[in-house]
């Protein structure tokens, strides 16, 4: 996972309204490569990921996919090139089947041959969805809506997932499973952008992470070393 960026963010800044959110953020993904974003609430984690699929527009710096600029872009174009994004919270489209939801990510898929290759794909990651693929979304569990959720953005064919908390509000046990196929799309190969609350299962999962405080980048590193950093360790991890 040498080598130049697939995604980069360069001095930049948000703000909603007067309130600044980011104060000169620069940060690299290289393909293949899963990158933690740790940080307490308000870090600025998630607006992190609004302003790389375009939900928010920054007020300065360059953000680069491919070492071609998408500052500003609309959130549809972002997700055409291939930068896909699992929102915290789920946001399953309850009233539709698992089926009916799963379709709606296939978008950016050419005929049914991929969309059925996607569909094994992610079966093979969440046998339950093929279970309930005739069942409502909102009569899901809240794990099986999350995994319908990431499914969901695996459907599009994603060449950089960005994962917005997704072991929120899960029960211990099915936090496992969603990891578990986390740890299956990188063995893949994916190249995975993930916000998370459980910095453990976060660096057990990353290559490397970012620590965010106030919209400030304050530690960056590998994260076999990031776990054994006295700072971080206290902060954020809590032991």
């Amino acid at each position: 996972m040498d080598g130049p960026a697939i995604l980069e963010l360069r001095e930049v800044e948000a703000a909603y309204g007067a309130i600044r959110a980011l104060h000169g953020l620069s940060l690299s993904v290289r393909p293949g490569e899963v990158v933690a974003l740790l940080g307490p609430n308000g870090a600025g984690k998630t607006t992190t990921l609004r302003v790389i699929s375009g939900l928010l527009r920054p007020t300065r710096g360059q953000i680069l996919y491919k070492d071609q600029e998408i500052t500003g872009r609309s959130p549809a174009a972002i997700a055409r090139m291939g930068i896909i994004q699992c929102p915290e919270g789920r946001h399953v489209f309850k009233n539709l089947t698992v089926w009916e939801n799963l379709l709606l990510g296939a978008y950016r898929l050419r005929d049914r041959a991929q969309e059925r290759q996607s569909l094994e794909w992610v079966f093979g990651l969440f046998p339950i969805l093929k279970e309930r693929l005739n069942q409502r979304a909102g009569l899901l569990s809240g794990g099986q809506q999350q995994m319908l959720a990431i499914a969901r953005a695996l459907m599009a064919k994603p060449e950089i997932l960005l994962l917005d908390e997704p072991s929120l509000g899960l029960a211990p046990r099915v936090v496992e499973e969603v990891f578990e196929a986390l740890a299956q799309l990188k063995a893949q190969g994916l190249t995975m952008l993930i916000v998370e609350q459980n910095a453990e299962k976060a660096l057990g999962l990353a290559d490397r992470a970012y620590v965010l405080e106030a919209g400030r980048l304050v530690l960056a590193d590998q994260t076999a070393r990031l776990r054994e950093d006295p700072q971080l360790v206290r902060i954020y991890l809590g032991r």
